[in-house]
């Protein structure tokens, strides 16, 4: 069985073999489970009680777990309770193995955040199986999540009920720390509401409107894209976000009009309708500065009304990017 601790990560080959965690009390469930998964090509990592899984489970981030419904001190619900509260290991697979088949347990399993069950006594071939079919299904929708980063998306999964953010893509945590300034399991309060308020129409298929929020002349942009849970409290839900700069823009309409870059981003806020003053304090220049450089924008364009200046650069703008 493999050692705990620092080198943990060292010693796990995730290139060729998915790695399980099985959680379980009792020693001869622990050994026959291991030398069947050792056998079938898995790296196996065991924990013998609640504390140990949460902590190999956020050391190892494992595939999947194997969890033992009923063990001493804390048990399996409370064990898959803690993973899924974690947005690090809330994505991680849940097969409970459980020697009651009472349909209350069975649905505590699942509600505790289990993806599936096995009863005791444990037969080595149908866990097997069971373990391949959700480790596929995690496999695709991973490769989905890192497709949708690879392509300037990211994605997170916030839980309507409580708000907590359940999961996130690498590129997500870093936008919604630039923009927000927030960390899971946080989810900013503007984006909650958002979900809040169209969450229902998303779930009857209605399409909501896109949050957006700006960062000078980058802006963030928000959309529901589908259900991921149990629709109870609202569930859960797939929001896919993506980053979107008009520095291209800005950099086109300096080449078009031979402006400098300074003018050039004082042309885009005028198009925004911002005036001078609000201008000048996003570029961080003094109103005067603003002014001159609007001057000898007009120049250039060979125009005096500000409102013109706006209608030939979107006339521009449109001709660039139809």
């Amino acid at each position: 069985m493999k050692a705990s601790g620092r080198s943990l990560d060292q010693t796990l080959d995730r290139a060729n073999s998915d790695v399980v965690l099985i959680v379980d009390d009792v020693p001869d469930n622990l050994v026959v489970l291991h030398d069947a998964l050792d056998e079938s090509g898995y790296t196996v990592l065991v924990a013998t009680h609640g504390e140990a899984a949460l902590q190999r489970a956020a050391q190892a981030l494992p595939d999947i777990v194997l969890l033992d419904a009923m063990m001493p001190g804390m048990d399996g619900f409370e064990v898959a309770k803690c993973l899924k509260a974690s947005p690090q290991t809330a994505h991680i697979p849940i097969i409970f193995m459980t020697g009651l088949t009472e349909t209350e347990y069975l649905v505590a399993a699942l509600d505790a955040g289990g993806v599936d069950y096995v009863t005791k006594p444990i037969k080595p071939k149908e866990v097997l199986a069971r373990i391949g079919v959700h480790l596929q299904g995690a496999r695709e929708k991973r490769q989905a999540r890192n497709a949708l980063d690879a392509f300037g998306y990211a994605s997170i999964t916030v839980r309507v009920s409580d708000g907590r953010l359940m999961w996130q893509t690498p590129l997500a945590r870093e936008l919604l720390q630039r923009y927000y300034g927030t960390a899971a399991p946080h989810t900013p309060g503007p984006v909650l509401s958002w979900l809040r308020r169209h969450a229902l129409d998303a779930a009857a298929l209605i399409e909501p409107p896109r949050l957006s929020i700006e960062q000078g002349p980058k802006r963030l942009t928000f959309r529901l894209h589908q259900q991921t849970g149990d629709s109870e409290g609202g569930g859960d839900w797939l929001i896919i976000m993506r980053e979107v700069s008009d520095e291209s823009v800005i950099e086109a309409m300096s080449l078009s009009f031979k402006l400098t870059a300074r003018e050039a981003e004082v042309l885009y806020w005028v198009i925004k309708g911002k005036i001078n003053r609000d201008i000048g304090d996003i570029l961080g220049a003094s109103f005067m500065i603003v002014k001159k450089h609007l001057e000898w924008v007009y120049v250039k364009l060979g125009v005096e009304i500000r409102i013109v200046v706006v209608g030939m650069a979107m006339g521009r703008i449109r001709q660039l990017q139809p």
